[in-house]
C-alpha cells in the first residue's frame, strides 16, 4: 500500500528549520532535515569562538538529539546541489530525494559584494569552522609576532581590522579589545601592547544602524573606552593580505582583517531567477510561499517577505527565522486539511548588542538602556536561547569563569589556519 502521508523536506538546521520540524512533531506528515553539518549551530556566538571566549561544542548541539523521540522525523547530512522543481526532486551529495512540500531554511553566508580578492584574503565567520579558522589565525599572528624581523611585519602582524559596525562586528571588535587588555599581558609578556590595534570599519553613518542612536552612540562610546579606532561612512577599497585600503586613499597594514560587513541569502540552484531578489534571498509571499510555486516555502535569512509594511523583507535574526517556523508549520498542516492558511506577522522582541564586559545596548519597543544591566539581560536571553541544558550550563559557567579571573580558557591551535588555493576556495555555508 503506498504511504498517503506527505513529505516535507527541510534545508537546513538552523532557528527556522529546526523550529518548524519541531512544531510538525505527532503530526500526519513524514519530516527531513537536510543539512552539511550534523549540529545546528547557535551563531550568536561565534564571535567568542573565535576569540577564544568558548570552545566550539558549547554552541553547537547534535541535530538528531535535538529530535529524540520524534517518531515522524529523519535527518541526513548531505549537501543539496540543484532542485529539480519539475520532478519535485532534490540534487544532493548522497542522491536524489524527492518531496511534497519543500521548506528552503538556508540562512545566510559572507557577502563580499563581488569582490573577489577580500573574499580570498579576509575572514568570514558564519559557521564553526570558520570561527575556528579565525581562532587558530589570531594566535597564530601573536605568535609570529613575537619572531618578527622588520617593525613592518610586526605591526601587520598585530594590527587586528573588522570590517561591519553591525552586532556581529561590534561584539567582536570588543572581544579582540578585551583579549588585549585582560590576556595578551600575561600570555605574551614580550609584546608591548601599545602595538596592537583593533580596528572597527564601517560604510554607514553610525555602527548598529539598526538599534536606536542611543544604542548607537553608547556603542561607539564604549569601543573607544576600550581601545578600539573607530571608522565610520568608510568604505574598504581593496584588501591583498596584507595592506587593507580605505576610502580616501587611507591604509591599514594588518595580516587579520575579519569580514562581517554583509551577508547574502544561501540559495540552492534550481529556482526561477525571478524569485531571486536583492541580496540573494528568495522573494515570499506572507505566508513564506516561494514566488511562482506551489508547495515550495522559504523561511529565515534566505527569505524575503517584502509587503509595504516590510519593503526590505525582515531583518535576518534568530527570532525572525524562530516565528516563521513555527506560522509555517501551522500553514503547512492547514494546507494539508484545505483549510486557510494565516499570514506571517513578525512580533519583534527589541534588540541587543554586547560591547565587553558590563557594556552593553539594549533596545526593547521604546525602552532603551546600556551598560552593566543591560550586559546582564543580553546574557540571560542569549542562554535561554541556546539549545540544551548542557550547553547552556557549560555557557554559563564560562562566562562565571571569564568574569571573575579575567581568563579567557580556549586558546589553543588546534588545527593551523593555512589559505586555500585561490582556484579551490569555497564559501563554507
Amino acid at each position: 500500500m503506498e504511504n498517503s502521508r506527505k513529505k516535507i523536506v527541510i534545508v537546513g538546521g538552523g532557528f527556522g528549520g529546526i523550529e518548524l520540524a519541531k512544531k510538525l512533531k505527532n503530526t500526519n506528515v513524514d519530516v527531513l532535515i537536510l543539512d552539511k553539518h550534523n549540529y545546528h549551530t547557535f551563531q550568536p556566538l561565534l564571535y567568542q569562538v573565535a576569540t577564544g571566549g568558548l570552545e566550539a561544542d558549547s554552541i553547537a548541539f547534535p541535530i538528531r538529539k535535538i529530535f529524540k523521540g520524534q517518531k515522524n522525523f529523519k535527518f541526513r547530512v548531505t549537501e543539496v546541489q540543484k532542485i529539480d522543481t519539475e520532478k519535485n526532486r532534490l540534487n544532493t551529495t548522497i542522491g536524489n530525494i524527492d518531496y511534497d512540500y519543500l521548506v528552503i531554511a538556508t540562512g545566510s553566508t559572507s557577502n563580499f559584494f563581488g569582490q573577489s580578492e577580500i573574499e580570498y584574503n579576509a575572514m568570514p565567520m558564519k559557521s564553526i569552522p570558520e570561527a575556528l579558522n579565525l581562532r587558530s589565525m589570531i594566535l597564530q599572528n601573536l605568535e609570529a609576532a613575537l619572531i618578527a624581523e622588520t617593525p613592518e611585519q610586526e605591526a601587520a602582524l598585530l594590527n587586528f581590522v573588522v570590517v561591519g559596525g553591525g552586532p556581529t562586528g561590534v561584539e567582536t571588535a570588543g572581544a579582540i579589545a578585551e583579549l588585549k587588555k585582560h590576556v595578551l599581558r600575561n600570555d605574551y609578556p614580550e609584546l608591548d601592547l601599545k602595538k596592537v590595534n583593533i580596528y572597527l570599519v564601517e560604510g554607514s553613518p553610525a555602527l548598529l544602524s539598526a538599534m536606536s542612536v542611543q544604542a548607537q552612540e553608547k556603542s561607539r562610546q564604549f569601543l573607544e573606552e576600550m581601545g578600539v579606532t573607530v571608522y565610520t561612512e568608510t568604505r574598504v577599497q581593496s584588501y591583498d593580505g596584507k595592506t587593507l585600503v580605505l576610502g580616501e586613499g587611507k591604509q591599514i597594514h594588518s595580516s587579520t582583517v575579519i569580514w562581517s560587513a554583509g551577508v547574502k541569502g544561501a540559495i540552492i540552484e534550481g529556482l526561477n531567477p525571478d524569485a531571486i531578489v536583492r541580496g540573494n534571498r528568495i522573494k515570499v509571499d506572507v505566508t513564506n510561499k516561494v514566488e511562482g510555486y506551489e508547495n515550495i516555502f522559504a523561511i529565515g535569512d534566505v527569505a524575503a517577505m517584502i509587503t509595504d509594511q516590510t519593503p526590505n523583507g525582515h531583518p535576518g535574526v534568530a527570532p525572525a527565522a524562530i516565528q516563521q517556523g513555527k506560522q509555517l508549520a501551522q500553514n503547512l498542516l492547514a494546507i494539508l486539511e484545505n483549510k486557510p492558511t494565516k499570514a506571517f506577522e513578525y512580533f519583534d522582541k527589541g534588540s541587543m548588542a554586547t560591547v565587553g564586559r558590563n557594556r552593553a545596548v539594549v533596545d526593547i519597543k521604546k525602552v532603551r538602556f546600556q551598560g552593566v544591566f543591560a550586559w546582564f539581560a543580553w546574557m540571560f536571553v542569549h542562554l535561554m536561547t541556546l539549545v540544551g541544558f548542557r550547553n547552556k550550563l557549560v555557557v554559563f559557567v564560562n562566562w562565571v569563569w571569564s568574569y571573575f579571573s579575567y581568563d579567557r580558557g580556549t586558546r589553543l591551535i588546534i588545527r593551523p589556519y593555512k589559505k586555500k588555493n585561490l582556484e579551490n576556495t569555497s564559501n563554507d555555508i
